[in-house]
């Protein structure tokens, strides 16, 4: 009989690019903005969590059914139906957006291993870097992420702290359901970052573009030709995607209310260190005699685990947009001689990302703004996609039918708005 370590093997190699993507989406960025949201607001935005749940599956299965329908990511699509203009502003947008949460994201790392081995950030930050280029562009991604994806389980210890502390239920479930709104500018530029790091533009670009590695690896894509889709394919698509959306969600939640339970309540409010982040998971390890440092030690496992499995997804997202762009071979398990320039935009788009952390922002406080720049970029390419999913032209029958439409569309208006009130409450 099968040992439950051979079953849980199985199941993580199985997961397709929607589950790999949820995983990715709960990355430092996410950790760091769901617990500076439950600290400062306590409940008083958890029902983003649910709220934005059937956006964000609609989003990212739009995005999965372009790269699907078409065997191109979201840049080659762009490409062959819009002008250079546009293709060059949404290219641009990405690369912005990746190498910034890049940064974010390896000083993040650093943060984190500091609070339990008390080394030089720069070194850090340098090792890091160095560390990711040479696995990302010498081992192939799938065994890479193969070993990664059991980082992903440490996020597994939100749920659990959320199950040990008590909660007031009926508070919980009017939180979750009922919207709380705050006219001022703190409330938008958080729910901003939320809504950013939640539905991101990297993970439009990502989820497209491993589809099509999908299609390669079963021999579906033909020379110039479309690749034909079966039912069966596009509802495992379908499957695949809503799984691995409901999951990330799932975790965002425990997160916001394990952050609001554990924080807000005692009074801490602004999540500034990466010390402060950890002190949610205390509940965990209570029973323990140095909790404090166990807390500490399964957060840093987790930020690392997930910088780890995240970086490479972001670099590799900003390259398929350039490659797809510039009609460059691409993909993260291509040998570097085979694509000396999908390479070059990974390691560049992390050098200059490594560089952002020498600027002097605070790695916390670094995660929380690439989240709300995100929820910023999203809004043209949330537009860009709703027009592309529901063209006759581009996607043939399996263009957007009526509920997609206005799923994706709301999340364009929606997120638009929060960044409009954003700029306009910080102006006044």
């Amino acid at each position: 009989m099968p040992s439950i370590f051979a079953k849980t093997k199985k199941l993580f190699t199985s997961f397709g690019p929607g589950i790999v993507t949820g995983a990715a989406d709960d990355d430092p960025s996410g950790i760091a903005t769901y617990t500076q949201t439950g600290a400062q607001f306590g409940f008083g935005q958890l029902w983003t969590a649910l709220l934005m749940l059937p956006f964000m599956m609609a989003v990212q299965e739009a995005v999965a059914r372009i790269g699907a329908v078409n065997g191109k990511g979201i840049a080659a699509v762009i490409r062959q139906y819009y002008s250079k203009k546009v293709l060059f502003a949404i290219v641009s947008l990405v690369l912005i957006a990746n190498t910034i949460n890049i940064g974010a994201d390896i000083g993040a790392m650093a943060a984190a291993l500091q609070l339990i081995i008390p080394l030089n950030f720069t070194i850090l930050t340098l090792s890091f870097t160095v560390i990711i280029l040479l696995l990302e562009i010498f081992l192939s991604y799938k065994k890479y992420a193969r070993i990664l994806k059991y980082a992903a389980l440490t996020l597994l210890a939100y749920p659990i702290t959320f199950l040990l502390v008590e909660h007031n239920w009926h508070e919980l479930f009017i939180a979750t359901f009922v919207p709380h709104i705050e006219l001022n500018f703190q409330f938008f530029f958080i729910i901003t970052g939320v809504l950013g790091t939640t539905i991101s533009p990297y993970m439009f670009f990502w989820q497209a573009s491993q589809e099509v590695e999908e299609e390669r690896a079963h021999h579906m894509l033909q020379k110039n030709a479309k690749p034909k889709i079966t039912k069966r394919f596009m509802h495992l698509l379908r499957v695949d995607n809503a799984v691995g959306m409901i999951a990330s969600e799932i975790t965002t939640w425990c997160i916001i209310v394990v952050a609001a339970t554990v924080l807000h309540k005692n009074g801490l409010t602004n999540v500034a260190t990466a010390a402060d982040a950890a002190r949610a998971l205390e509940p965990l390890v209570h029973t323990f005699p140095h909790a404090g440092f166990l807390a500490k030690a399964i957060f840093a496992t987790g930020v690392i685990g997930l910088g780890f499995l995240g970086i490479p997804v972001l670099s590799g997202s900003a390259a398929y947009a350039f490659a797809e762009a510039a009609n460059w071979r691409d993909g993260l398990n291509l040998k570097f001689r085979r694509a000396h320039g999908f390479y070059g935009v990974v390691t560049i788009a992390t050098l200059i990302g490594l560089l952002i952390n020498y600027v002097g922002i605070d790695p916390i406080k670094a995660l929380v703004f690439t989240a709300v720049f995100n929820g910023v970029a999203a809004v043209p390419l949330v537009f860009l996609i709703a027009k592309i999913a529901r063209s006759e032209k581009i996607m043939g029958e399996y263009r957007s039918k009526w509920l997609s439409n206005i799923l994706v569309w709301t999340t364009f208006v929606a997120m638009g708005a929060a960044a409009v009130i954003m700029f306009v409450s910080g102006g006044g």
